[in-house]
């Protein structure tokens, strides 16, 4: 895989208009609760291992909220669809974000006979009927409310009333049926960032953060039109990642058409904002160890440090949520040393 190198340059980072806080007391708020009871219609698919308890009986589906009142506000609700990330959701907090990640079914994957898994529909269908709560599949049935869509709603709702300093009406649409999804951001990592990205083809939102992915590399989805512009997709990803070094997220990211965005751009020899590009990879060393290289793009333990142990990858995490979608590289041809038809391969 070629590698295209650039050299660094400034951006300003541009906030869009939003209600003010007004909270009498300024913190960061963390909030949970579980989905089954804000919405009383919410229901379990232990088919697809879609439940509220464990075998231990340990809460399943509870869902995490945050709001910095201290922040000057963009207006934007980010939509995570992984497990809870403390270290992600506070910097998205100081970037004047809110935050939720809801309980949806993510679980199925391995649950999916493997002739169905790779026949190149199945997976982005499933995925359309988990975010969506419609009919997409027969590999499941999953009602509107249990979707990811209502259960975000349904979420931002209750937000709404139980934490007023936080302002969370703000991401409610017009007839308070449902978001205002030109405000929500979804991103997730792996599984995750590969939902988000098949999401935001079906649904329009202002903007989709890939950590890790997308993957589905037998499926073809990610060549589909797209409601999401494409300018709006930002990924970002570690070359020793298994993903990485199969072909699969520059074959996504190519389908998805964000080489005309821009080349890939190695965020640890290059500045922000990284010639515009929505392509970004790393190289820092995790020891040849591919799991690490797989997590290791959002903040955690695995993420690049310093020698005074400070995480590398601030100004790139900022970059992915903030930069504006309107200011884009060049564009370049698609790369001839990856392998797009995966079935051959």
């Amino acid at each position: 895989m070629k590698f295209l190198l650039f050299l660094p340059l400034l951006t300003l980072t541009a906030y869009a208009a939003a209600p003010a806080f007004d909270d009498p007391k300024p913190q960061r708020y963390d909030i949970t609760k579980r989905a089954s009871e804000i919405d009383p219609r919410a229901k379990e698919y232990p088919a697809i291992d879609f439940v509220f308890t464990d075998k231990k009986g340990k809460p399943q589906d509870l869902q995490h909220a945050n709001v910095d009142t201290r922040v000057k506000p963009q207006g934007k609700l980010v939509i995570w669809l992984m497990g809870y990330s403390g270290p992600l959701f506070e910097r998205v907090n100081s970037y004047g974000l809110h935050a939720i990640q809801v309980h949806y079914a993510n679980k199925w994957f391995g649950l999916i006979p493997a002739a169905r898994r790779d026949d190149g529909k199945s997976l982005g269908n499933m995925r359309l009927e988990a975010t969506t709560g419609q009919d997409h599949t027969d590999l499941a049935t999953i009602e509107p409310q249990d979707g990811m869509m209502e259960r975000s709603f349904q979420f931002v709702k209750w937000l709404a009333k139980e934490n007023p300093q936080g302002k969370w009406e703000q991401f409610l649409n017009a007839k308070g049926d449902g978001l205002d999804w030109d405000k929500v951001i979804v991103s997730g990592a792996s599984h995750g960032a590969t939902s988000a990205a098949r999401f935001a083809k079906q649904q329009k939102v202002d903007r989709v953060v890939c950590f890790c992915g997308p993957r589905d590399n037998l499926d073809e989805w990610q060549g589909y039109p797209s409601a999401t512009p494409a300018n709006r997709y930002f990924g970002f990803s570690h070359v020793l990642d298994g993903g990485w070094t199969d072909d699969h997220y520059c074959r996504s990211w190519e389908m998805m058409g964000l080489h005309q965005f821009g080349p890939l751009v190695d965020v640890d020899i290059s500045a922000p904002p990284y010639a515009n590009s929505r392509r970004l990879i790393t190289n820092f060393d995790v020891k040849g160890d591919a799991k690490r290289a797989h997590s290791s793009v959002t903040p955690g333990g695995a993420a690049a440090k310093g020698p005074d142990g400070k995480l590398l990858h601030e100004d790139v995490w900022k970059y992915l949520f903030n930069h504006p979608v309107d200011q884009v590289g060049s564009a370049v041809p698609q790369d001839g040393e990856c392998v797009k038809d995966q079935k051959k391969k």
